[in-house]
């Protein structure tokens, strides 16, 4: 057999292989799937019980009883008689009159030809109770999420594509993998960490394909997220901070009651998946910046590949940190603004478990993105480093 014969047997074994793993890995990966979803909590209905929330449309505005509150910057208050049409749900196509009330805190304000979400309370045969729930925001939400998707695609061209399909991915990973898991039982700090290995790997490959640097980049943020968590782990135990702190405890005890669910762990996994976003980031900027300094000068070595490194991080080190502290304070804006206001004491609020718990939240996150620049520049220089080596004997 000729050299271009062997080379191009050698191509299409390797096209194979490629095949044969990646049918095996989405058959791994859909009986997960099916496994952690098999038998998972279902709300059901009979003829004379049930809570459904469905959809409905105003086909008109009997009554209005409202009114502006100016001491409450303008909302209204009062009351609504309207009457809708359920559109979905076994109920689909009756007319009901419902009365819609507005607070302070509730105000769905809508007008005939609105559709709104609507909770339905079934109390006996045929007979049933509808009340106002919501605004229906689907199609407004996969709006925005469609928006994002497509300037992702528009400004990043094939790799915004597969970082959205990345991004998709990790989203499943979560949502139909982590929670029915940890419904059943599943160790939730185990099963976090193997989404998070997976999804950091399938995330790098997607929009790099299969190289030594999307490698290197996977590896150093992995061992990034580990050393901001396990910083986590132990500022948990030693300012005594659990799950049982935080403001869902008292419902994910109830829930746990009824299953398997341990949610010892769960304040640790909430940390792990916040930071694996920003620490890829980092890891990525500075693999793909080591890997463009050994290809225009593949002469430089390993020590002059490290310092490079941790120049470009230090850069980005001090920007990701600060957005990852200023996103948990966005986030408990509102919280920060209701103490202030109450006047407590520096001692008073340094002891509440809300600072405690935001303080780990933020400086784990942070010293994941710190831990992960020296590891990733490490990494990327030795692997890089050694290629110059291996050029120079050449």
């Amino acid at each position: 057999m000729s050299t271009k014969g062997k080379t191009e047997s050698r191509t299409q074994k390797k096209w194979i292989a490629r095949l044969v793993l990646l049918v095996l890995a989405a058959a791994a990966f859909g009986w997960l799937l099916f496994f952690a979803n098999k038998d998972k909590p279902c709300y059901t209905t009979t003829e004379s019980t049930g809570i459904e929330y469905e959809v409905a449309r105003v086909t008109a505005v009997i009554e209005d009883n409202t009114t502006v509150d100016e001491t409450t910057e303008n909302v209204l208050r009062g009351e609504m008689e309207l009457e809708v049409e359920v559109l979905t749900g076994r109920y689909a196509g009756e007319k009901v009159k419902v009365t819609n009330y507005f607070s302070a805190l509730y105000n769905v304000n809508v007008e005939a030809g609105d559709k709104v979400s609507v909770r339905i309370d079934t109390v006996g045969e045929n007979q049933y109770q509808v009340s106002i729930y919501n605004y229906y925001r689907v199609p407004k939400i996969l709006g925005v999420v469609g928006v994002f998707v497509l300037l992702l695609i528009l400004i990043g061209g094939k790799k915004g594509a597969k970082s959205a399909l990345g991004l998709i991915f990790t989203m499943v990973c979560i949502i139909f993998i982590l929670l029915p898991l940890s419904l059943k039982g599943f160790s939730a700090l185990a099963v976090t960490l193997g989404i998070i290995l997976i999804c950091n790997f399938i995330t790098f490959f997607l929009v790099d394909g299969i190289s030594t640097k999307t490698v290197v980049a996977s590896v150093g943020s992995m061992a990034g997220v580990l050393c901001g968590t396990l910083f986590a782990a132990i500022a948990a135990v030693v300012m005594d901070v659990t799950t049982f702190q935080m403001d869902e405890a008292e419902s994910l005890l109830l829930i746990s009651s009824g299953t398997a669910l341990k949610i010892q762990d769960l304040f640790i996994c909430g940390i792990l998946i916040a930071c694996m976003g920003a620490v890829m980031d980092v890891s990525m900027s500075i693999t793909s910046s080591i890997a463009e300094l050994h290809e225009v000068n593949p002469e430089l070595g390993k020590t002059q590949l490290f310092r490079s490194g941790m120049n470009i991080g230090r850069d980005a080190m001090g920007t990701m940190s600060n957005t990852l502290i200023l996103a948990f304070a966005g986030e408990s804006l509102n919280m920060m603004l209701m103490i202030y206001s109450y006047g407590v004491t520096f001692q008073q609020l340094m002891n509440t478990d809300f600072v405690a718990i935001e303080v780990i939240r933020s400086i784990a996150g942070s010293i994941g993105i710190v831990c992960t620049v020296p590891l990733v520049a490490i990494i990327a220089a030795e692997v890089y480093g050694k290629k110059s080596k291996r050029m120079e004997r050449k």
